[in-house]
């Protein structure tokens, strides 16, 4: 949540944002934009609405704190009358309450919970809605989900509290912001082959997808596309294991994804070089040295991100431990030319976006 006093110290500008499910996005947006729009014409705030098609969205409101607190009212109202509409076609007796989730930086959460959770039960007591914060960061980010539910009235008083703390207490040092991930984070390969994330997608079945004209070759980074010319090389590599199968049979390229069928003849054709159905190349090692303040963000919270590029490479990847008075540990990673080169390029994405602050791959 950002703010910002105008010339005359008067008039505070807030920026509030909104994390939301499909479903209810298309509440806010209605038909053809009408809902959006009639929000954005009453109640004199911008809204915007994050692009994607992302199981959750971001919903950004800026303006004055009247005009937004006008749109929050809107929003609220809105959440209860698809409620009380979806109620009239089930036989729940009882309302369940209108809940919107804000998405806060985490470096304001401690004074919105005030010591011991005073300021919180404060603000619940006071105006009868339910407010919880989450324990951990949303991912990729240092933001928090805040949670509110209650009557309409209870979660606009809210709000209002939860913008007088905002404003008390500015966000600290850099916020990065949660940008919802899609339901498989595509990686774009040359020739605008899509790839999904075989670890988010593995209940999928996601197919290469091959679309005519080449394309520069990018990653897909938080909402970053990133040039890596590489990637059509490493491509090609990865795409010789495992061989294409013949006709009629179907060999997962990753973990929880398949291949479309193609004959070798096709696949020779779509990749300019043979199909890969040599026997493969021996096992070969590499070894590297990686920094003991990012070797953290290879590893992952406990393991995901390290895992996530063995999985997605195919190679066998280990870590040596610490050594005494080293700042660096050495990484051995074995397999093909191919699975080494990939693992390679994802270690090089990872230890990239933590330089850069631009989240993980």
């Amino acid at each position: 949540m950002e703010s910002k006093v105008s010339e005359g110290g008067l008039n505070v500008t807030l920026t509030i944002r909104l994390l939301m499910h499909g479903k209810e996005v298309g509440s806010i947006i209605g038909k053809k934009g009408e809902t959006v729009k009639k929000m954005r014409e009453e109640s004199g705030a911008r809204i915007n609405i994050s692009e994607g098609n992302c199981p959750e969205r971001i919903v950004t409101i800026t303006g004055p704190t009247d005009a937004i607190f006008k749109a929050f009212a809107m929003i609220a109202y809105k959440f209860e009358e698809d409620i009380i509409n979806s109620m009239s076609n089930s036989p729940a007796t009882s309302k369940p309450p209108v809940t919107l989730r804000l998405v806060v930086p985490a470096s304001q959460c401690g004074s919105l919970i005030g010591k011991g959770g005073s300021k919180i039960k404060e603000i619940r007591e006071s105006t009868g809605a339910q407010v919880q914060v989450a324990g951990d960061m949303l991912p990729n980010s240092t933001e928090r989900a805040v949670t509110i539910s209650g009557t309409p009235d209870a979660i606009i008083q809210c709000v209002k509290q939860i913008c007088v703390v905002m404003l008390e207490s500015p966000p600290k040092g850099a916020t990065i912001p949660y940008r919802p991930k899609p339901a498989s984070t595509p990686v774009i390969f040359a020739g605008g082959q899509v790839r999904a994330d075989p670890l988010a997608a593995s209940t999928a079945n996601l197919s290469l997808l091959l679309q005519p004209p080449p394309l520069p070759a990018y990653t897909i980074q938080g909402q970053y596309a990133i040039p890596h010319p590489d990637l059509t090389k490493l491509h090609q590599l990865a795409m010789q294991q495992p061989p294409f199968p013949p006709l009629g049979q179907t060999t997962p390229a990753f973990p929880g994804e398949k291949l479309p069928l193609h004959s070798s003849e096709e696949a020779q054709n779509l990749m300019g070089q043979p199909s890969g159905l040599d026997a493969s190349p021996p096992a070969s090692t590499h070894e590297l040295t990686i920094p003991n303040d990012l070797i953290g963000c290879i590893i992952g919270r406990q393991g995901t991100k390290i895992n996530e590029i063995r999985q997605m490479s195919g190679a066998q990847i280990k870590i040596a431990n610490a050594t005494e008075g080293s700042s660096e540990r050495q990484v051995t990673i074995t397999g093909s030319p191919a699975n080494i080169s990939l693992a390679q390029y994802l270690i090089n994405a990872r230890l990239t976006s933590e330089v850069t602050g631009m989240g993980a791959l």
